[in-house]
């Protein structure tokens, strides 16, 4: 009995023992951790405060740089400032200077007005009095002397407008007169001598229009291509010489403008 006793004590002993050997390895493993921890620790607090060091030495040189930007910007402002308020005054100055010349300009189109203003009346005057001379001797002439002056304007003197005059007063006095038909021609001449073909144009359709049969039909006719010819429309100038042998075949005229067609088909 005493012997087992003594067993169970000796067990009881030995757990004892192992559990506190167990428990005393625990703590140094926990204590080794703890320790590790503790350098780790203190080794990220390190990392901490050197990249803090940085981001703060960053920092100061990203406001450094701005810091400037800020005074160049503020430089180049006061800049602007004072190039706008140059501008706005050189700018005032050309709107005053603009103003002048328009109020100069003003006066200088009025005063050139009245000057047109008055040479036109002065013209008008030589005109009135020029038609005046011309009309007073042509009203006491006969119908054949002013007919006969109107041609030698044209022929020979080439006072195409004074011609023209005459002709005129020649067929208002005298609508009737055999002659008549071959003022309305000359008149056409007139206007061809001074190079205005299409009121020669006209001037000749009216001969033709109202005395086809008449003798100076064909001539009209005739002068009608070379006046188109003379504004380079050839196409109508071909057509008028061929019309002008077709209608007038045994005319003088018909025999000219066989000769011109050639001319410009060539």
């Amino acid at each position: 009995m005493k012997h087992r006793w003594i067993k169970q004590s000796l067990l009881l002993l030995a757990l004892l023992t192992l559990s506190t050997g167990c428990m005393t390895q625990r703590e140094l493993r926990m204590e080794r951790d703890l320790d590790e921890m503790k350098k780790r620790l203190a080794k990220a607090e390190l990392s901490l405060a050197a990249q803090g060091k940085s981001l703060a030495g960053e920092l100061e040189q990203r406001l450094d740089v701005i810091s400037r930007s800020q005074a160049d910007l503020q430089v180049t402002s006061d800049t602007l400032k004072v190039d706008i308020q140059s501008f706005n005054g050189r700018f005032e100055d050309q709107s005053r200077d603009r103003e002048e010349l328009r109020s100069d300009m003003g006066l200088m189109r009025d005063d050139l007005g009245l000057k047109m203003a008055s040479l036109e009346d002065r013209v008008l005057k030589l005109e009135e009095n020029r038609a005046t001379a011309t009309t007073a001797p042509a009203l006491q002439a006969s119908p054949e002397n002013l007919y006969e002056t109107a041609l030698e304007k044209i022929q020979k003197s080439g006072d195409y407008s004074g011609a023209r005059n005459n002709l005129q007063l020649f067929l208002k006095n005298n609508p009737q007169h055999p002659l008549a038909v071959n003022a309305l021609y000359w008149i056409g001449e007139s206007y061809y001598g001074e190079k205005s073909y299409e009121n020669a144009i006209l001037q000749f359709q009216d001969v033709i229009q109202k005395h086809p049969t008449h003798p100076k039909a064909p001539a009209a006719m005739l002068k009608q291509g070379l006046s188109f010819q003379a504004l380079g429309d050839i196409q109508n100038a071909r057509i008028l010489m061929q019309k002008v042998q077709e209608t007038y075949p045994q005319s003088e005229e018909a025999g000219k403008a066989k000769a011109k067609l050639v001319e410009l088909k060539g």
